[in-house]
């Protein structure tokens, strides 16, 4: 049973607060486990990959394997890390910018049918990337820009969920009185966006930014329908691409593995980096 508290709150009781840290450490097991398999896994060589327990250490072959990565096929393995980099950056700075401009539009212009649209926009958010890949990539191979980098950032750049946070940002930081006081004092709308509203929403910009450079640094189903040159992979692809030459050719788990731990280094560096900002980003928007 609770009790009250000395501040006039329900107190939890002993066998709930038990039950419920008990459940929060099974969900943070379960989510560090596979970041553990990839650690341990990186260790071993191809041997002790078979022949020993997957989730402890055995010989330390770190070294040797993160050599053979990075010499492997002349080195593709950097090459595919440097194209996850750009295309993230590229695709996440492009649809920050047009979901800023199009929530701020959405949120500070009255038009005809804003309703309307901003629930198709919605809806839009709903649907599963996955689904559109196809659909591109029919799109794309009609104009002739397949196995182009414009094949994988130009759906990268419409971000109907990246929109829907934006109008929030916009209705939450930027206030009507102070656009009203810029047009006053003679600014156009472009320069009140720009060095106004902007500014006032660069907090929600870096959140956009964020979600969706993680995004595009693990999608996986557009450049496999996009990108048929190995030079042009992300890392996702090209590590799938190890494994279905493993299939015919060597055995490539141990490089697999240790270039799936290598992949996560970026991200996690990433999140580190800009966790003052996000946090404040979701923050805010979980308070609109």
């Amino acid at each position: 049973m609770s009790s009250v508290a000395s501040g006039g709150g329900v107190r939890p009781s002993r066998r709930a607060v038990v039950l419920t840290t008990g459940l929060l450490v099974i969900f943070l097991l379960y989510s560090l486990a596979p970041t553990w398999f990839l650690i341990v896994s990186a260790t071993k060589d191809q041997t002790d990959l078979y022949s020993t327990f997957g989730l402890w250490f055995s010989s330390n072959h770190l070294g040797d394997n993160l050599q053979d990565i990075w010499t492997y096929h002349d080195g593709v393995f950097v090459r595919w890390l440097g194209n996850s980099v750009l295309y993230s950056t590229l695709g996440a700075a492009g649809s920050t910018l047009i979901s800023l401009a199009a929530g701020y539009g959405l949120s500070k212009f009255g038009f005809r049918g804003r309703g309307a649209l901003f629930a198709v926009i919605v809806g839009a958010s709903l649907l599963p990337s996955t689904l559109l890949a196809f659909p591109l990539y029919l799109v794309f191979s009609e104009i002739g820009i397949t196995n182009t980098i414009w094949s994988v950032l130009i759906p990268y750049f419409i971000n109907p969920f990246g929109v829907y946070l934006g109008k929030v940002y916009a209705d939450s930081s930027v206030p009507t009185e102070l656009m009203e006081a810029a047009r006053i004092d003679g600014a156009g709308e472009l320069r009140i966006f720009y060095a106004v509203a902007l500014r006032l929403m660069s907090t929600g910009g870096i959140t956009i930014f964020m979600l969706e450079f993680i995004n595009i640094w693990n999608n996986f189903f557009l450049p496999l329908f996009m990108l048929n040159g190995e030079r042009t992979f992300p890392v996702t692809l090209g590590l799938y691409s190890w494994l279905q030459q493993a299939q015919t050719a060597r055995d490539m788990n141990t490089l697999v593995l240790t270039g799936s731990l290598l992949s996560i280094v970026p991200l996690a560096i990433f999140m580190f980096t800009l966790q003052k900002y996000w946090r404040s980003g979701i923050l805010m928007g979980s308070l609109k």
